[in-house]
């Protein structure tokens, strides 16, 4: 399967590139940003794609990917949810936490592993991983909902984070 982009995506990538004339792989980041802002996550179709724009082997965009962790090569749910799990989180009950949005959403994470650490609902509507390090850390535990900051979340108050994220899920 090709990747094709729709016109407008197109257009803003073009705009980006063309901000780096010396280099256009210096544009490998947001294009990707782009890519995965429009998608959702960055479709494996689209690794070549981004390469032959930058004139780069795909290899090389396909490290990028890998090696942020804030890149997804996977599709998540409509609603996404981060959370931390370094120590200051961890401490404070992120990895219960984790098992709480779980039980909630009804995502079994057992598939979970490093290459693929993003678990679905059978629904579709929620996804969780675990991130490291949100910026918080004195106000563990947190999560990110989308790109919503969630602090101080106690386990038994996950319920209650996704009903505020039901309708859009």
């Amino acid at each position: 399967m090709s990747f094709d982009p729709p016109a407008e995506l197109r257009d803003r990538i073009d705009a980006v590139v063309a901000k780096y004339p010396v280099s256009k792989r210096s544009a490998v980041l947001p294009v990707l940003h782009l890519v995965q802002k429009h998608h959702r996550h960055i479709p494996d179709e689209a690794i070549p794609w981004v390469a032959d724009k930058l004139g780069l082997p795909p290899v090389q965009v396909l490290e990028v990917v890998t090696f942020y962790p804030g890149f997804r090569q996977t599709r998540p749910g409509r609603c996404h949810i981060r959370v931390c799990r370094t120590l200051s989180c961890a401490m404070a009950g992120s990895y219960e936490l984790m098992e709480k949005f779980c039980q909630a959403a009804g995502i079994d994470r057992s598939g979970v592993d490093h290459h693929h650490p993003i678990a679905v609902s059978e629904d579709g509507r929620f996804s969780v991983e675990f991130a490291e390090c949100l910026a918080s850390c004195g106000t563990a535990p947190v999560c990110l909902v989308e790109d919503d900051l969630h602090e101080n979340v106690a386990p038994d108050k996950a319920g209650e984070v996704l009903a505020r994220y039901r309708d859009q899920g």
